[in-house]
This record gives C-alpha cells, sequence and structure tokens, in this order.
C-alpha cells in the first residue's frame, strides 16, 4: 500500500517562504509523475505543479509560477513543494498526489493522495 504524508505547513506573513514535503512509501517512487494540488473550503482541487519521473520536467499553474518550484529527491522518496513570495491568496490546503492518466491538470487524473497539509499566509 503507497502512502503520502506531507508536511511543512504553517501559518507565515505575505512575502515570506515555505517548503512542503511529501513522503512516499514506495521503492518506484522514481518511475511516479507526481503532482501538487491545492483547495480552499467550498471550491474544487486546484493544480499547482507537477513533476515528470524521467527526465523530472515540470509545469505550473500560472498563479505560481515564478514562485513555486517543484523538485524530487528520489534517494529519499520525498517531493518537494518550495513556495516563495506567498501571498493571502496562495492560503490552501496542500496535497501531493501521484499521478495516473490523463490530463495532467486535473485531480481526477491522479489515484493517490495525501492528507494535505495547510498553509496560511496573512497580510
Amino acid at each position: 500500500q503507497v502512502e503520502l504524508v506531507e508536511s511543512g505547513g504553517g501559518l507565515v506573513q505575505a512575502g515570506d517562504s515555505l517548503r512542503l514535503s511529501c513522503a512516499v512509501s514506495a521503492r518506484t517512487f522514481s518511475t511516479y509523475t507526481m503532482g501538487w494540488f491545492r483547495q480552499v473550503p467550498g471550491k474544487e482541487r486546484e493544480f499547482v505543479a507537477m513533476i515528470r519521473s524521467y527526465p523530472g520536467s515540470t509545469d505550473y499553474a500560472d498563479s505560481v509560477k515564478g514562485r513555486f518550484t517543484i523538485s524530487r529527491d528520489n534517494a529519499k522518496n520525498t517531493l518537494y513543494l518550495q513556495m516563495n513570495s506567498l501571498r493571502p491568496e496562495d492560503t490552501a490546503a496542500y496535497y501531493c498526489a501521484q499521478y495516473h492518466s490523463g490530463t495532467y491538470y486535473y485531480a481526477a487524473s491522479y489515484e493517490r493522495w495525501g492528507q494535505g497539509t495547510q498553509v496560511t499566509v496573512s497580510s
């Protein structure tokens, strides 16, 4: 059973940085394409970023491009999301997910999810 566990969320001020981590309990982590999504109450889960298994290319939502960086450490089975220049509108629960098939931007294309970590950005 593959498990995804996020950590690193918290309460910060606008302009601050945070790094989220997602520990994945799978020896085959290096073969997974992975993504980060976020969700606020009453809204659908929103695509943030994704990273392919090989060659590790990335893609971002326009709202975070230039501020967030997705990366992975295959030796540690861990996915990261470095978030800089945080804004109040970045406040959400952040989820990591394992891609399955379909369009990368859609949550339905991912088959496994972590429990989420809350990020709150005050103005």
